[in-house]
């Protein structure tokens, strides 16, 4: 005599919603992939930062957090139309890259993943907020040079933190740190971290002075009143600076026993450096086209990883049979 369910009861064994997400574990490849979406995301939202700039859409929503006084949202008229769209869209954006982030988060302490994960992951997600605080603030201020720079200077260090989670996140819990790079080498990537930073800081005074203020009705009204040719030129030394430490970190590397994943970042870094200084040279000798703008801004975003990427690779936790090969191999 067989026995077979009523409807009442396969409905009943079958798993709820809430229970199938509390029996979900994100798997390594998952959440990899979502800290790959969320390191796109944070490089992306300055590249549609800089297309605010170049269209002078910086004022389409001319308040925050309203776009304009008493609404949220455009209001007809009260600003061209596709400036109000691209400014706004704009701010659409944190609320994609604030979801990357949190569902990051959440796979983490899901995979109950160390830390310094977790560490990495809030400080994500605090400096979206952080961000999308100091980008209201600079529209509050009418795009003040100042206020744009204290903008875009936060995006790189968070591009650097997601390009860390990437890295970090493929690392096993389990295992202890290992030094890869020497004393030396690890040296000499942080010195070129440090120029680094001197690079963006300098790039954000060129753009403070240059021809693009971020709104046609700012006008001249708050920008940087320094020569843009001679800060162009500190901001080329401090690139050369930069330049001339990541190649003699990379011919470290080539000297030293290093795994080949290290070297082959060292080399593609290298190579998006020259490919930034191209873009820079043919913004001034074209006199800052609107359209070289948003690629400098993305190579920045692209080097700022890179460079994490490089630094990351000094110091790795790695599981103990990949740990007792690269030790047999090194006797």
């Amino acid at each position: 005599m067989s026995v077979t369910s009523s409807p009442a009861t396969a409905s009943a064994d079958r798993p709820t919603w809430s229970g199938r997400w509390k029996a979900w574990v994100p798997t390594l490849k998952t959440q990899r992939a979502l800290a790959l979406v969320l390191l796109l995301c944070q490089g992306g939202i300055t590249v549609t930062g800089s297309i605010v700039r170049v269209t002078g859409s910086g004022l389409g929503c001319d308040t925050w957090p309203n776009c304009h006084e008493g609404s949220l949202v455009p209001v007809a008229g009260a600003a061209p139309l596709v400036q109000q769209l691209i400014e706004f869209g704009n701010r659409l954006l944190t609320f994609v890259v604030a979801a990357a982030a949190l569902l990051l988060c959440i796979s983490i302490y899901k995979a109950h993943r160390r830390s310094e994960l977790k560490l990495y992951a809030w400080l994500s997600g605090l400096g979206i907020i952080a961000q999308a605080v100091i980008g209201g603030v600079s529209v509050l201020l009418d795009l003040r040079w100042w206020a744009v720079a204290v903008h875009f200077l936060p995006s790189m260090i968070l591009v650097w933190i997601a390009a860390l989670l990437y890295m970090r996140i493929a690392e096993p819990d389990d295992a202890e740190p290992l030094r890869v790079f020497s004393p030396a080498i690890r040296g000499a990537v942080l010195v070129a971290a440090i120029a680094l930073s001197a690079v963006l800081v300098t790039g954000t005074m060129v753009t403070g002075s240059g021809p693009h203020p971020g709104d046609h009705g700012v006008g001249l009204d708050g920008r940087l009143e320094l020569d843009t040719r001679i800060l162009t030129y500190v901001h080329a030394f401090c690139m050369y600076v930069y330049l001339a430490l990541t190649a003699l970190a990379t011919f470290g590397l080539f000297r030293k026993r290093v795994p080949a994943d290290a070297r082959k970042s060292a080399i593609v870094l290298l190579c998006m450096i020259v490919v930034q200084w191209a873009i820079g040279l043919t913004q001034y000798h074209l006199g800052v086209p609107r359209w070289t703008v948003p690629a400098h801004i993305a190579m920045s975003s692209v080097v700022v990883a890179l460079s994490a990427f490089l630094w990351a690779h000094g110091r790795r936790r790695i599981a103990v049979d990949a740990a007792h090969q690269r030790e047999s191999a090194t006797v």
